[in-house]
């Protein structure tokens, strides 16, 4: 019974997912066998350096993967059972925007800049609702007023906007068809701090009015412990380490995530000098035999350098990927 339970509430179910980028000098291995499931109205964090894979990973997910060079090599993405990776583009276009929608990191080039913001919030719900357009008008300036922004700038242009304004025209966007996945690709990057804080907190109360479940794709810990339910710490195209924010915040135990945490300045601490993580990720296109953090590990034996680890559940729902998970 309580599996099928956990089944229920399954919003996204992703497994075995490998992607590839073909050039004419190399592959690279962005995604490498990366499963992840996502729970109705639940908030997921990808954490991870740049270059990871963590937005190969959502834009596989919306089915906007650049076609060639990127390449699914492996894997399904099970949306209520059926495996996006199989729908036609006429199909997608059903999904995306409507059932799922993305926030892209640069509100500039994720808007048209020859249209206004009105018309293209109002395009997206025209797209998914048979309405008129004066039904369509009202709601767009509805969403507006939703997300901070007065329904009189209907007629504005994107250069006519702050950053922090794009942004939230952006959001405004992506929740207009009140989508039940919203995939948030660094939404708050481009922001200053006290526009980040007003940001996030205007995307909290939205998800909750909604019963959005969000992918929360950030390198910001901070972020992540205030407004996600789990976290997937990502490295060189893999998951190292997963669970609830409480396991990867206090119970940390992949070398990666403890050196991430390591890393951050904390008010309490007594050292003068940050400890950062040592040398750099590997090349995507020629990945190690082993562990694909052997060489910046300060833990790394002479296995580790010869076999990937196997992921280990150290805790329910807790995973690591490491040869010494646990304390072994």
């Amino acid at each position: 019974m309580e599996n099928e339970q956990m089944t229920a509430e399954k919003l996204l179910d992703i497994k075995d997912l490998a992607i590839e980028y073909h050039t004419d000098e190399a592959v690279i291995y962005a995604v490498n066998h990366v499963s992840l499931s996502i729970n109705k109205g639940e908030t997921v964090g990808l954490v991870g350096e740049t270059g990871a894979g963590k937005t190969s990973i959502a834009r596989c997910i919306l089915g906007i993967l650049p076609i060639p060079p990127a390449k699914v090599i492996s894997g399904e993405i099970s949306y209520y059972g059926k495996d996006l990776l199989k729908y036609s583009e006429r199909e997608m276009r059903k999904i995306r925007g409507n059932k799922i929608a993305m926030i892209f990191q640069d509100p500039m080039t994720a808007l048209n800049p020859i249209e206004t913001v009105g018309f293209q919030i109002a395009e997206t719900i025209k797209q998914h609702n048979k309405i008129s357009p004066a039904e369509a008008y009202q709601r767009t300036c509805d969403m507006l007023e939703l997300v901070g922004i007065s329904a009189e700038r209907f007629k504005d242009f994107p250069h006519q906007f702050s950053g922090g304004m794009k942004q939230r025209v952006v959001i405004a966007m992506a929740l207009a068809c009140n989508p039940e996945l919203l995939l948030a690709d660094e939404p708050t990057t481009a922001l200053d701090v006290t526009i980040q804080a007003q940001v996030l907190e205007m995307m909290l109360s939205l998800k909750e009015k909604f019963q959005t479940s969000v992918v929360m794709i950030t390198h910001d810990l901070g972020l992540v412990a205030g407004f996600c339910d789990k976290v997937a710490v990502v490295y060189a195209g893999e998951i190292v380490e997963s669970g609830t924010v409480e396991d990867i915040y206090d119970r940390a135990n992949h070398p990666y995530t403890l050196g991430l945490f390591a890393s951050l300045p904390k008010l309490n601490a007594t050292e003068k000098r940050l400890k950062p993580i040592k040398g750099l990720m590997p090349d995507p296109t020629n990945l190690p035999d082993g562990c694909r953090f052997y060489e910046r590990c300060p833990d790394a034996k002479d296995e580790c350098s010869k076999s990937s680890p196997q992921e280990v559940e150290i805790a329910p729902g807790h995973t690591v990927k490491c040869f010494f998970a646990g304390g072994k």
